[in-house]
């Protein structure tokens, strides 16, 4: 990440407590609360070397069908209208059978095609991820903090954000703030950007920053707990979103989680989003926004404009 290339694996831990030695540590956290760091011994700054990948062939599944989706976000609709959540993130998981190659050839055709500026790569004994996050989760610097929550998502050839993003993006800035009053000193977390355009290969994205001072007591194993879920990625209130969430979705693993890295008092941890995951299958996750002015076919669309430029270069169809 950031054109940093860590090799010479030392110990991998399913314990964030680990993260305070003050060594490298590369993490990626599952949304559900799954938790796993590998340490390195050698940190150097250098291009990620180039692999060739083989395109896929065949179709990709979704673990929701269009119907089923809208169905989703008619029904998040309809919480809103009781009074039970303000917002939620709908997503769903397309995957494909995949050769036996790792994701070191598709993270190459990432950095060319679809230049991320949180991109990320981390392979490790049963974790292999190939990242185009477009989102901060968590930058440290010392004992300061910032978060980068993104939430609108338009065609570079559209013009201005709707009602529906700005206040989407809000919301989100909201909670996000909330989370920062948790573990930082009172009466240093501030908004210096809102409602920031940012243009990213074939998108744009309406972002906002939230910063603050971190409280210098708290183990980084605190920290994580007090942010995680992303906010960005769950909803609002968050504790009824993740709910809704649990009852609608099979579970999103590393996707929705927090990838990166963490070194001591330095951090840059990405929403881990717009990203590649492998077990027995390739994964690939894709979600949007849901408010009460939602229109669930809109939403559905949103879903496969943010699924498809990537997928293209992964190869295989997306239906």
């Amino acid at each position: 990440m950031s054109g940093r290339l860590a090799t010479d694996l030392v110990a991998v831990t399913n314990d964030a407590s680990n993260l305070d030695d003050g060594g490298f540590w590369a993490v990626s956290t599952d949304f559900e609360g799954g938790f796993v760091a590998a340490k390195f011994a050698t940190v150097v700054e250098a291009e990620f070397p180039t692999v060739e990948w083989s395109p896929l062939q065949g179709n990709w599944e979704s673990s929701l069908s269009r119907d089923e989706y809208c169905a989703y976000v008619e029904s998040i609709r309809e919480l809103i209208a009781q009074g039970w959540v303000y917002q939620v993130n709908a997503c769903r998981v397309i995957s494909i059978n995949c050769p036996s190659q790792s994701l070191r050839g598709l993270f190459s055709e990432i950095l060319v095609k679809n230049p991320a500026p949180w991109a990320s790569y981390l392979e490790i004994p049963g974790v292999n991820i190939a990242s185009a996050s477009p989102e901060l989760f968590l930058q440290r610097s010392g004992s300061t903090v910032k978060t980068s929550p993104i939430k609108g998502t338009q065609k570079l050839d559209e013009v201005g954000f709707g009602y529906k993003d700005t206040a989407e993006n809000v919301m989100i800035v909201d909670l996000m703030r909330n989370d920062f009053g948790r573990i930082c000193v009172s009466g240093t977390v501030e908004v210096p950007r809102l409602l920031a355009h940012e243009d990213h290969p074939g998108l744009r994205h309406l972002v906002s920053d939230v910063q603050g001072q971190v409280r210098l007591e708290l183990s980084w194993k605190e920290i994580l707990e007090s942010l995680s879920p992303p906010g960005s990625i769950s909803g609002a209130p968050k504790s009824s979103a993740v709910s809704v969430i649990r009852d609608n979705e099979k579970l999103r693993g590393p996707y929705c989680g927090a990838l990166g890295w963490v070194q001591g008092t330095e951090a840059e941890l990405s929403v881990a989003i717009r990203i590649f995951w492998k077990d027995e299958k390739l994964h690939f996750g894709t979600g949007a926004g849901i408010t009460w002015s939602s229109n669930p076919q809109q939403e559905w669309e949103e879903t496969q404009l943010k699924a498809r430029h990537l997928i293209s270069i992964a190869g295989g169809e997306l239906s």
